[in-house]
């Protein structure tokens, strides 16, 4: 597909990047389009705008699936557009994009990577058209629908879904274990037993390749096993050590 992007259903693309294995949605419609997560920093958010121009010169809105810099810190390459997100995302990407910043320029700078100065330099550019729980957005015609469906990848994922293609976000990733750091492991599996409700089609992941509804329920029942061995460490272990160690942090006291 033209710059990058792969068509997963009707006039729905992913766009799947190198740089993190992150993935960015675009749904056009009549007369506009939604941009799906705007990578880590400035320059990242204004080659993705380029990208969207090479599909659609339709105006832009935008939603941010979460608060983690690498789905949210592009956002200031599409104002003046409206940027959705839940609530509870607005209000923890306030509270965290100066720390989430200067973790990533470090580890870059430790890395030698020059992308430590655009990170260092993206304007912090907050949400504002916020969900409190659901919402159904008309782009040009089309019904989109973002859900809070509970806690897990963090405290306050939302879930984008047209037709029978799901963006899920972060609740999701293929090709890595799940990222626990802001995670919620033991109310994990019972937000994704929920996401496999509204699954018809395609998941797009976080990270990683395009799913479906057998993968997804295979990583629930995975995040399942993590919450028993969390309250009972004499099971089963699933996932890495590392994984189940960060886990572990997230449910102590």
């Amino acid at each position: 597909m033209t710059a990058g992007w792969r068509e997963v259903g009707d006039r729905v693309f992913v766009r799947r990047h190198r740089e993190l294995d992150l993935n960015c949605g675009l749904v056009v419609g009549d007369g506009a389009c939604l941009v799906v997560d705007t990578r880590s920093h400035l320059g990242e958010g204004r080659a993705l705008a380029e990208a969207v121009r090479a599909v659609t010169p339709y105006p832009w809105s935008v939603v941010n699936t979460h608060a983690h810099f690498d789905h949210c810190f592009g956002n200031a390459a599409f104002r003046p557009a409206e940027v959705w997100a839940l609530r509870e995302c607005a209000a923890e990407l306030a509270a965290t994009a100066e720390q989430q910043r200067a973790d990533v320029v470090g580890a870059l700078l430790a890395d030698g990577d020059p992308a430590a100065e655009l990170v260092a330099t993206t304007p912090l550019d907050l949400p504002d058209r916020l969900v409190d729980e659901a919402a159904v957005l008309d782009v040009g015609g089309r019904a989109v629908s973002l859900r809070h469906l509970g806690r897990g990848h963090t405290g306050a994922d939302l879930v984008v879904a047209v037709d029978d293609v799901v963006f899920a976000g972060d609740l999701v990733e293929e090709g890595s274990p799940p990222a626990m750091e802001d995670a919620f492991p033991l109310d994990w599996a019972g937000t994704l037993t929920a996401l496999l409700e509204l699954v018809r089609g395609p998941v797009v992941p976080g990270h990683g390749a395009v799913v479906d509804a057998a993968f997804v329920a295979e990583q629930r029942d995975e995040l399942a096993g993590l919450a028993r061995w969390l309250t009972r460490p004499d099971g089963a272990a699933p996932f890495d050590e590392r994984t189940r160690a960060i886990a572990r942090t997230r449910v102590a006291g």
